[in-house]
C-alpha cells in the first residue's frame, strides 16, 4: 500500500460517529436548519430557476415527523404545513411517517414551517439525520417497556380479580372485596400513568387543537372505565359501585399496547429497504488536508477536487475516482450489481456504495444533488411520501368515521343508561375502542410500502406508489429495442476465416487496429479479442479511419519479425470484399470485413467479423414469462427492420414495428389503449420519454438513465429485464393484499359493532378485536416483502400466473 494510504491508517474511527441528538432538538436545532448550506442535508432544489440567487428557487424538503399514528394525524400535519405562508405543497404519509415539504426561502424558512408542526402536537426531523435512527430506537424501548409494565399489571390485577369470578355468594366479606378492588386500583395505577400515557397526551393534544385522531376515542375508553371503576372501589354503595373493570382495563391496555408495538416493529421492516438506501451515506469522512494530512469533516462540506479516503466498511460519501488502492465496492442497491466490483486506480465509484476490502484514496468528482446517489433518493423519497388512490380515500374518510364512531358510543350510553348506567358507559367504551378505524387507515400503505421495500432490495426503484396499482392491470407489454433488450453496444456473433488464417490470428490483428478507435463496432472487436485471448502482440501505425467506413493501418508483430501488413477494417465497400465470402452469420446485425492491401491496392479477404446486437441477460426468458402468464407482448423500435426482425425473433416477439419516430411509438400506445389495451412500456428512459409518460406504466432501465429526469414510473438500474415479469408479479400481489385487508376491516367492524352496542363484547375483547386487527393487516403485507424470484408457472391467466407465485412468498 502506498505511503499516503498508510499515512492516515492509525486515524481509522473507533465506530459509528452519528451527528450529536442536541444538533436536531426543539426550536435551538430548528434554527440551525435556517443556515442555506444545511438544506442539502435535508432537501434539494425542487426547479432550479434561471436566476443565480438561491432564495428565489423552491426547495423541496424530507423529514420524519414524531407522534404521528393515524391518517387522520396525517391530515392534521399536511394542514399545519399548509398553513405556514410559503409552504407550497406538503405530502405526509401515516405509513412511513415522513413529510414531503415544498417551501419558498424567499418567504418562509424550515424553522417557521417545523415549529408550526411542533404548536400542531408533532416534531420533525430532517429524514437523513443519525438522530432519526436513534429516535426510532428509543421508541421502540419506550413501547417495549410500555408494554411490559401493562402486562405485569394485568396479570397481578387478574389474580385480584379472579376470586369475584369463582366465589359462590357469601364466599366473600365485604371487606375482602373491597381489600381487592382496592389492591386492583392501585396496580392499575403504573398502567393509567405510565402505559396510557402516549394515548392521554395525544388525546389532550387533539382537545387543545380541537380536532381528532384515533386515539382520542381509545383515551376515553381507557379514562372512563378507570373512573368508573375507581367510583366504584371509593364508593362501593354508590351507583357504580356493583362492579369494578380494573381487570378490563388493564387487559385491553396490554392487548392494545402489543398490537401498537408489533406494528412499530413491522412498520420498521416495511421501511427498512428505503431506509437502508436512504441513510447509506457516513455522517464525515477523512479529507486530505494541505499539509497531506487527513482530517474528519462533514460529508456536505465536501466539494469537487477533495481527496478523501474511504476505510473497509465505510460508504463511499460521493462519486469520484480512486487515485490509490485496490478494493471491492457493494453496489448492489444503486446499480443492480448483485457481486462485488472491483476498483482500482482510474476507476470511478459511486456515493452510496460500500468499500469492502481494503483503503482507497478517491477523488472527489461529484456531492450532493449531483451524485447518482441523490437522483436514486429523490426517487425513494418521494415514494415514500406518496399516497395511492386507496389511501386518499381512506384518509378522506377518517375524520368521518372517527365523528361516527363518538355518536354511535354516545347514543349507545343513551339506550343503556335506564337499564343499569355502569353498564352503559362500559358499552360506549367498548364501541369506541372495537370501531376504531385502524386498520382501515394502514391497509393500503402499508402493504404499497412492503411492496416498494421489496422491490427497493431486488434493484428496482419506484417512482410514484399509484403505477402499482396500474400495473397490476396491465395487459400488455410494449418492449423498445436499443438500450432496453439490447445493450447499448454489440457482440461478435462469428468468424470467418479465410486463406487458413486462425480465429485468433486474425481476432488479434483486428483488434490492434480497433483499440485505436472509439467505434461501437471497434469496442465490440477489442471485448471480444480480451474475452478470447487472442495474441495481442501487434504494432499499429500510420493507423488512418474514414468516418463510419472504417480502418487502414500498416500492422507487424511487436518483435519486429515478419512482414508488414497493409491491412483495412471495416464495411463491405471499404474494404472492396465480396459480401459471399467467408459465409455469412444468420444471426448478424452486420458485418466487418478484414482486408490485406496488395501493392496495386487490390484487397485479399482475410476475415469476416459477423455482428450481433448485445440482448440483455434473461430478455427471451422474461419475453416467454410474460407470454406464458398471457400478457400480449409487442416491440417497437427506430432500427432498420431487418435488425428489429432478427431481435425480434431471437426474443420471441411477434408484434413489432420497425423504423419508429418517438411520436409513432407514441401513436401505437395510444392505438393499443384505445383497443381497451392497459399498457406498461420498457425503454431507456432517454428518447423515450413521451411515451413511457403515456403508458398507464412504466420501465426505464439502463444505468444511464437520469433518473432525475426519467418519465418513468420505475426505474431499474441493472440489466436484468426479469425484474419486469417480479415487479408485475408483486404489483398484482400487493393490490389483492390491499383488497384483502380493506375487506377484513370492513367485516371486521359490521361484525363487532353490533356486538359491542348490544352489550355483548366487553372492553378487553374489543381491544384484543382492534389490536389484532390492526396486527393482521400488517402481517397480511408483511408477506410482500419477499420478493418473487422462481421463473413464473405457466398458468391460463396472465393474473393468476403472475400472482402465484408472489402469493407463495
Amino acid at each position: 500500500m502506498s505511503k499516503n494510504l498508510d499515512a492516515a491508517q492509525d486515524m481509522r474511527p473507533a465506530g459509528p460517529q452519528p451527528v450529536p441528538p442536541s444538533a436536531w432538538e426543539a426550536a435551538a436545532g430548528e434554527a440551525l436548519l435556517d443556515d442555506p448550506q444545511e438544506w442539502p442535508s435535508f432537501g434539494r432544489l425542487c426547479a432550479p430557476g434561471q436566476g443565480s440567487a438561491q432564495q428565489t428557487q423552491a426547495w423541496e424538503s424530507h423529514v420524519v415527523i414524531e407522534g404521528m399514528h393515524c391518517a387522520a394525524c396525517a391530515l392534521t400535519v399536511e394542514d399545519a404545513l399548509r398553513s405556514v405562508p410559503g409552504v407550497q405543497q406538503a405530502e405526509v404519509s401515516a405509513a412511513s411517517q415522513r413529510a414531503r415539504v415544498i417551501w419558498q426561502p424567499g418567504l418562509t424558512r424550515p424553522s417557521e414551517w417545523m415549529q408550526a408542526l411542533r404548536r400542531a402536537g408533532y416534531q420533525a426531523l430532517p429524514a437523513l439525520d443519525a438522530q432519526t435512527r436513534d429516535q426510532r430506537q428509543r421508541e421502540n424501548r419506550q413501547a417495549l417497556w410500555r408494554w411490559l409494565v401493562a402486562g405485569f399489571c394485568m396479570m397481578q390485577v387478574m389474580m385480584y380479580a379472579w376470586p369475584a369470578y369463582v366465589a359462590e355468594p357469601g364466599d366473600l366479606s365485604f371487606e375482602m372485596e373491597r381489600l381487592l378492588r382496592w389492591a386492583s386500583w392501585v396496580i392499575s395505577l403504573p398502567v393509567v400513568l405510565f402505559a396510557c400515557g402516549p394515548f392521554f397526551s395525544n388525546a389532550l393534544r387533539d382537545i387543545r387543537q380541537r380536532r381528532i385522531s384515533m386515539d382520542l376515542p381509545v383515551a376515553l375508553g381507557m379514562a372512563i372505565t378507570f373512573a368508573v371503576s375507581t367510583a366504584g372501589t371509593f364508593e362501593p354503595e354508590g351507583v357504580f359501585g356493583h362492579e369494578v373493570y380494573f381487570d378490563s382495563l388493564t387487559m385491553f391496555v396490554f392487548f392494545l399496547l402489543t398490537g401498537r408495538w408489533l406494528e412499530l416493529r413491522l412498520r420498521d421492516r416495511t421501511v427498512g429497504a428505503l431506509e437502508a438506501v436512504l441513510n447509506r451515506l457516513p455522517p464525515s469522512v477523512l479529507r486530505r488536508a494541505a499539509d497531506g494530512g487527513f482530517e474528519r469533516v462533514a460529508v456536505r462540506r465536501l466539494q469537487p477536487g477533495d481527496t478523501v479516503r474511504v476505510l473497509p466498511g465505510e460508504a463511499f460519501a460521493a462519486d469520484g475516482q480512486v487515485l490509490e488502492g485496490h478494493t471491492l465496492a457493494d453496489e448492489a442497491l444503486l446499480t443492480g450489481e448483485s457481486t462485488p466490483v472491483a476498483h482500482g486506480p482510474g476507476s470511478l465509484v459511486v456515493a452510496g456504495s460500500y468499500n469492502l476490502q481494503s483503503p482507497v484514496l478517491v477523488q472527489v468528482q461529484s456531492v450532493g444533488q449531483d451524485t447518482r446517489f441523490a437522483q436514486i433518493v429523490a426517487l425513494m423519497e418521494s415514494a415514500a411520501t406518496q399516497k395511492p388512490r386507496l389511501a386518499q380515500l381512506a384518509d378522506r374518510i377518517a375524520r368521518p368515521f372517527l365523528v361516527l364512531v363518538l355518536l354511535a358510543a354516545t347514543l349507545a350510553a343513551v339506550w343503556w343508561w335506564p337499564t343499569d348506567p355502569a353498564r352503559a358507559l362500559m358499552v360506549a367504551v367498548a364501541v369506541l375502542i372495537v370501531t376504531c378505524p385502524c386498520a382501515l387507515s394502514l391497509a393500503t400503505p402499508v402493504a404499497m410500502l412492503s411492496a416498494a421495500g421489496a422491490l427497493a432490495r431486488s434493484g428496482v426503484l419506484v417512482r410514484r406508489l399509484q403505477a402499482l396499482e396500474s400495473l397490476s392491470q396491465v395487459d400488455t407489454v410494449v418492449f423498445d429495442k436499443t438500450g432496453t433488450l439490447t445493450r447499448d453496444g454489440m457482440t461478435l456473433a462469428s468468424i470467418g476465416p479465410v486463406h487458413g488464417m486462425s480465429d485468433t490470428h486474425a481476432l488479434g490483428m483486428a483488434a490492434a487496429m480497433a483499440a485505436q478507435s472509439l467505434h461501437p463496432v471497434s469496442r465490440a472487436l477489442v471485448r471480444a479479442a480480451q474475452e478470447r485471448g487472442a495474441p495481442g502482440d501487434w504494432t499499429v501505425s500510420g493507423l488512418q479511419e474514414a468516418p463510419g467506413q472504417g480502418l487502414q493501418a500498416q500492422v507487424q508483430r511487436a518483435d519486429s519479425t515478419g512482414p508488414v501488413w497493409r491491412l483495412r477494417l471495416g464495411s463491405t465497400q471499404y474494404t472492396g470484399c465480396a459480401t459471399g465470402d467467408a459465409g455469412a452469420s444468420a444471426d448478424a446485425a452486420g458485418s466487418v470485413w478484414l482486408a490485406k492491401m496488395d501493392q496495386a491496392g487490390q484487397p485479399h479477404p482475410l476475415a469476416r467479423f459477423g455482428l450481433a446486437e448485445d440482448l440483455r441477460a434473461q430478455g427471451a426468458n422474461a419475453v416467454a414469462a410474460l407470454r406464458q402468464a398471457g400478457l400480449a407482448v409487442h416491440l417497437l423500435s427506430g432500427d432498420r427492420r431487418e435488425a428489429v426482425a432478427r431481435l425480434a425473433e431471437r426474443v420471441g416477439i411477434a408484434d413489432w414495428q420497425a423504423q419508429c419516430t418517438p411520436a409513432d411509438k407514441l401513436a401505437a400506445v395510444k392505438a393499443l389503449q384505445a383497443q381497451g389495451r392497459r399498457v406498461a412500456m420498457v425503454g431507456d428512459g432517454l428518447n423515450d420519454g413521451p411515451v413511457l409518460a403515456a403508458a398507464h406504466a412504466s420501465f426505464a432501465f439502463g444505468r444511464a438513465v437520469p433518473l432525475a429526469q426519467a418519465q418513468a414510473d420505475f426505474v431499474v438500474p441493472g440489466d436484468d429485464l426479469s425484474q419486469v415479469v417480479r415487479t408485475i408479479a408483486l404489483a398484482q400481489q400487493a393490490v389483492r393484499v390491499v383488497r384483502q385487508n380493506l375487506w377484513w376491516a370492513a367485516a371486521y367492524n359490521a361484525a363487532s359493532v353490533p356486538l359491542a352496542v348490544a352489550g355483548y363484547m366487553p372492553a378487553w375483547l374489543a381491544g384484543l378485536g382492534m389490536a389484532l386487527s390492526s396486527l393482521l393487516v400488517i402481517l397480511n403485507a408483511a408477506r410482500l416483502s419477499v420478493t418473487p424470484s422462481a421463473p413464473l408457472p405457466k398458468a391460463s391467466g396472465h393474473v393468476s400466473a403472475l400472482t402465484g407465485q408472489a402469493a407463495s412468498a
